[in-house]
């Protein structure tokens, strides 16, 4: 049985992350991030490990290093929806704009890796997301600090683009001993009758 692969948009994002905040490092991460295995999305678990765990003993750099690519992997997922579907839905009052944000969310989670997926329970004014098989958080030592922000700031970004005023928080993190998964949340701050009328 064959290794199941990641993610195209995680392991483009994070490459394109370590070329602009880690210059002098991207030949070092090349050595597992291949443009071979790149362009013919070949790269398995244990290189992406191996990326990540030497990106962990880089410091503060990190969590910049991650946030940027999920800022990327966001924006390329959102590009990637039909033109016509991403106009229409930015016509949608906000609820259901957000549900829609949250379903591409959703989505792009399950995208970077078969065994990651996000349970989505929405509210009126708040929304919480449960992260499981997170690929950042297979550590064998606690984390100091939490080490999934990767999708922290993917879904920020997926709400950000669809002018979803709400962003996403970490709760929990299992790397960093918060539990059997990581936890998130979102506060839907409510569109004044200026915003709704720009939606």
């Amino acid at each position: 049985m064959s290794e199941p692969r990641i993610g195209r948009f995680l392991v483009a994002s994070l490459h394109q992350a370590i070329a602009e905040l880690l210059p002098d490092r991207l030949e070092f991460y090349e050595n597992w991030l291949s443009t071979a295995g790149l362009r013919e999305g070949t790269i398995g678990l244990a290189p992406l490990h191996a990326v990540l765990s030497f990106l962990r003993s880089e410091g503060e750099i990190y969590g910049q290093v991650v946030a940027r690519a999920g800022d990327y992997a966001a924006q390329w997922t959102v590009n990637g929806l039909p033109g016509l579907e991403r106009r229409v839905l930015r016509t949608l009052p906000l609820r259901l704009r957000t549900r829609a944000a949250l379903r591409t969310a959703r989505g792009l989670v399950s995208a970077t890796y078969p065994g990651s997926r996000a349970i989505v329970r929405m509210g009126k004014e708040a929304v919480s997301i449960d992260l499981r098989g997170s690929l950042f958080c297979e550590v064998r030592e606690a984390a100091v600090q939490p080490l999934c922000g990767f999708y922290a700031a993917a879904i920020s970004r997926v709400l950000q683009l669809f002018a979803v005023p709400g962003e996403a928080q970490m709760d929990a993190c299992r790397a960093a001993g918060g539990g059997q998964v990581c936890s998130m949340s979102v506060i839907i701050r409510q569109a004044t009758a200026g915003e709704s009328a720009a939606a």
